[in-house]
C-alpha cells in the first residue's frame, strides 16, 4: 500500500527526562494514536525519520509503521522540530482506517511561474501547505497551483484551485477563503524613486 517504511519500538519510559535521554541516544520520541484504539508510545531511530522526511512526498503519504514487528499504516500528524537547529524532536501519528477520512497537510506546488513574472508581477507565496481531507487512497502527494494566468495584482484563494476528485479543503469547508499566493508590482527601489524625484 505504500512505499514508506519507518521502525519502531514501545516505549513505557516516559516523560521529559525519559524524551531526553532518548535524544540524547540518537532516538526520538513518537506517539501513534487513532483507529479506534489506544495511543501507544514510540522510540524511533533518529536518522530513520530523518531520513524518511528528506523525502517531501512522506508528509503526504501512508507510512507503514513498524512496532516491533507490528505493521500499521499512519500518516504523520505533527513533527516538533528544535526551534534552531530544525532537527525532529517528536512525531506524532494517526493510524489510517480504510473507508474513513482523514486530515492531512499536503505541500504546495507552484508551477508556471515564470509566466507572471513577465508580466511585470513579483509572487509572495502565503502557504506551502494545504489541509487536507479524503480517504488514504485519494491522498494527493501535492497540491499544484498554475500561476500561469495570473495577473499583476492578482491573489490566488482556496477556491481558485481545483481539488481533486474525492479531496476537500479543510479551510474551505469552515467557510475560510485563504490565500495561497499574490501576485504584486515590484516595489520600486529607494534608488530609482530619488531619481524619479529629481
Amino acid at each position: 500500500m505504500t512505499d514508506f517504511t519507518l521502525n519502531a519500538q514501545a516505549r513505557t519510559d516516559l516523560g521529559k527526562g525519559a524524551s531526553r535521554r532518548l535524544r540524547h541516544a540518537a532516538n526520538i520520541p513518537a506517539v501513534v494514536y487513532g483507529g479506534n484504539k489506544d495511543a501507544q508510545s514510540l522510540t524511533i531511530l533518529a536518522k530513520e525519520i530523518t531520513k524518511l522526511f528528506e523525502n517531501e512526498a512522506a508528509f503526504s503519504h501512508v507510512i507503514e509503521l513498524n512496532v516491533d514487528g507490528t505493521k500499521q499504516n499512519v500518516i504523520v500528524k505533527a513533527l516538533q522540530r528544535h526551534p534552531a537547529k530544525q532537527f525532529i524532536m517528536h512525531a506524532d501519528f494517526v493510524r489510517v482506517v480504510a473507508g474513513q477520512k482523514l486530515t492531512a497537510k499536503v505541500p504546495v506546488h507552484f508551477i508556471n511561474e515564470e509566466a507572471a513574472v513577465k508580466k511585470g508581477g513579483e509572487i509572495s507565496h502565503v502557504v506551502a501547505e494545504i489541509e487536507v481531507s479524503c480517504e488514504a487512497k485519494d491522498l494527493p502527494e501535492f497540491i499544484e497551483v498554475d500561476l500561469a494566468k495570473a495577473e499583476v495584482g492578482t491573489i490566488i484563494h482556496l477556491s481558485d484551485i481545483k481539488a481533486i476528485k474525492g479531496v476537500e479543503f479543510v479551510a474551505l469547508a469552515h467557510g475560510n477563503d485563504l490565500a495561497v499566493a499574490n501576485v504584486h508590482a515590484p516595489r520600486v527601489a529607494p534608488e530609482a524613486a530619488e531619481g524619479a524625484a529629481e
